[in-house]
Parts: structure tokens; C-alpha cells; sequence
């Protein structure tokens, strides 16, 4: 019986506050480089999504999201995205029966906030006399692709619906690539039925920045000689 107790409370729950421990102390051995390489990659996607929206031909499916969610709740990218994660983090969580990283959470959230940065600094009003509505789609999509290759190469953060993905992967036997277009397409559609805005923007989101970002880190390994961390802890 005392067996039986030690396997019950042995679950994959620990106290919230070993979890919370747990992942703060697991920062303290990133890198210098990986640390940067975070940081950047962070703020340059939020440039390029920023750019997204203010062409005003449709962003990627995550952003169709949360933009619908911030037009319902007027609170700002930054908490909308963080509600955004914590719905996908939940989610997760209970599937998987275990507590979620929270480097996602950081990441989108973060990545909200610097969204809601650049409209304070109006970024709009310095780009928009200089820049037609599809060179900012252009310049977008491009410093969307190489912010996700930092990400990716800094081992650090994953976007927020990649967990649920992986897990549809490992659960359903999908390929990762049907997961990936199921989630990304669940959440557009979402996110359109509630309002966010659509458009071709949308689509070469997810045409073009999947096949950029190998290129971009054989760049960056090859000529900026920066350490892919993430293929390292994939690995």
C-alpha cells in the first residue's frame, strides 16, 4: 500500500514551485551566445511581424490570432499573446500530463510586448513614407525567416503551437509536417472567424519562411561561425 502511495504521488506533477525552480535554474547554463543569439532573434521577429501587420496584407497564423483576440479585449499584443500561450501551454500540459517549458511562454510573450514597442516608438509613421505595403512584406517575411533560425540555432526558445505539434507527432504517428499545417491552419481559421485580418501575406508566411530558415542557419554557421545550439541539444 505505502508502495502504492510513493507511485501515486510520484506522478509528472511536481510542486509548482520545483517546477518553476527547475526551469529558472536551467537558464543559468545557457551560453553567452546562445543568450544573444535568443535576444535577436526575438526583437528581429518582432520587427518583421511588426512590418507584417502594417502592410496590412495579412501575418502568419499566430499573429491572425492574437490581433483578433487584442480587437476583442483591447489589452495589447503583449497580454493577448501571453493569453494566446498560456491556452497552448494548458493545453500541452494536460495532454502530455506534465507542466510545459516555459521558454515558449517567454518567447511569445516577449515577442508581443516588442510588437506593442514598436507601435509606441511608431515605427509605422518612420517606414511607411519610404516603404511600399509589399517591401515591408518582403522585408518581413525575410527577417521573420532568419529571427526563427537564431531561435531555432540558440537552443533556447520554440515557437508556442511547435509543442503541440511535436506532441501530435509523437501521439498520432502524424509526419511533422501534416501536424504543422493542421495546427498552423486550426489556428488561422480561429483567428479569421474572430476578426484578424487575412491575406496573401498570410499564405507566403507559410510558403516561405519554413524553406528559408536551413539556409539561414548554414549562413550563420558557415560565415557568421555561430554554434547551433539547438541542433546540438536536438541531438
Amino acid at each position: 500500500m505505502g508502495n502504492k502511495t510513493r507511485g501515486c504521488n510520484n506522478n509528472n506533477y511536481p510542486s509548482f514551485r520545483q517546477y518553476l525552480t527547475g526551469q529558472l535554474f536551467g537558464f543559468r547554463h545557457l551560453k553567452v551566445d546562445q543568450v544573444c543569439m535568443y535576444l535577436v532573434g526575438v526583437g528581429l521577429f518582432s520587427l518583421g511581424a511588426k512590418l507584417f501587420i502594417m502592410s496590412h496584407l495579412g501575418t502568419d497564423p499566430l499573429d491572425v490570432l492574437i490581433i483578433a483576440f487584442n480587437q476583442i479585449l483591447m489589452v495589447g499584443m503583449g497580454v493577448c499573446s501571453a493569453i494566446v500561450s498560456l491556452i497552448f501551454l494548458t493545453w500541452w500540459m494536460l495532454w502530455n500530463k506534465k507542466y510545459p517549458p516555459i521558454s515558449p511562454f517567454i518567447t511569445t510573450t516577449l515577442t508581443g510586448l516588442l510588437i506593442d514597442l514598436w507601435t509606441v516608438l511608431d515605427l509605422e509613421g518612420h517606414v511607411v513614407p519610404h516603404l511600399n505595403a509589399y517591401a515591408m512584406l518582403a522585408l518581413g517575411l525575410l527577417l521573420c525567416a532568419y529571427a526563427s533560425a537564431l531561435i531555432i540555432m540558440s537552443g533556447v526558445g520554440i515557437r508556442i503551437m511547435d509543442l503541440v505539434v511535436l506532441t501530435m507527432v509523437a501521439k498520432w504517428r502524424w509526419s511533422f509536417t501534416q501536424a504543422k499545417m493542421f495546427i498552423e491552419i486550426g489556428i488561422f481559421s480561429t483567428g479569421w472567424l474572430l476578426g484578424g485580418p487575412f491575406g496573401v501575406g498570410t499564405l507566403l508566411f507559410l510558403l516561405v519562411i519554413g524553406p528559408l530558415i536551413q539556409p539561414f542557419m548554414t549562413i550563420n554557421a558557415r560565415h557568421f561561425s555561430l554554434t547551433n545550439h539547438g541542433l546540438a541539444s536536438a541531438s
